[in-house]
């Protein structure tokens, strides 16, 4: 028997609040990598529609208000960059390396992944966005022919697994340097990410938000010309 809430248009608002909030309790409580709030109320998400048998679709039309703030909280993401602005002034060579040579890296691995796994032009197009933000990324999977809301899955995976993982990385990695921490982190693993570049140091989060920005528009163009390659 399926669930009928057409009559509550703020269902989904309510639901994915609940369970982000439960999310973030567990991260508090356990301190675990692998509990990461979003992941967590993804999880806790589709758990409640399954157990309810409620269908996406009237989910959705409640949980969208929320998808109308993604491009507001992403700009504000400019904060952290504004007050670092001197320092980006005194190492905007190294920072534009930096990100330029993420992006590359984020479409050559998608390239070779696919032609080791045999993709083909729709899967590879869903891939190439995987590493920026979700508005950006749906437009740019939308354009080339790849499957939107596949894409929206990829670039939310992504975030996550660089939010769980970034810190780990830079200590295997012996990374130190503030900056070149932000710059991988915003350029791999856009704005999930970068909250973990903010938790690491201001300047992370800053280097991180000025990498979510330009890795995205450099992406766009990018991955028009990757795109060709398969």
């Amino acid at each position: 028997m399926k669930v009928v809430l057409t009559e509550s248009a703020f269902f989904g608002v309510m639901v994915s609040l609940i369970a982000y909030g439960i999310g973030l309790q567990v991260k508090k409580k356990f301190k675990i990598a692998v509990f990461n709030p979003l992941l967590v109320s993804i999880v806790l998400v589709m758990v409640a529609l399954s157990v309810c048998h409620v269908e996406y679709d009237v989910y959705y039309e409640g949980a969208k208000y929320l998808s109308y703030l993604l491009t507001p909280a992403t700009v504000c993401l400019a904060i952290p960059l504004y007050e670092q602005v001197e320092m980006l002034k005194g190492n905007w060579k190294a920072i534009v390396l930096g990100i330029c040579t993420g992006v590359v890296t984020s479409l050559a691995s998608v390239l070779a992944f696919c032609v080791l796994f045999g993709l083909g032009h729709e899967e590879y197009a869903t891939l190439l966005p995987k590493s920026i933000t979700t508005a950006i990324g749906m437009g740019v999977s939308e354009e080339l022919g790849g499957y939107v809301t596949i894409t929206v899955a990829v670039i939310i995976i992504t975030g996550v697994l660089g939010n769980m993982i970034a810190e780990l990385v830079c200590k295997l990695f012996r990374i130190e340097e503030p900056i070149a921490k932000g710059i991988a982190i915003g350029s791999s693993s856009h704005a999930i990410g970068t909250v973990k570049a903010m938790e690491m140091g201001e300047l992370e989060g800053a280097m991180s938000s000025l990498s979510i920005a330009v890795a995205g528009l450099l992406t766009v163009a990018g991955a028009s010309i990757f795109a060709t390659f398969l």
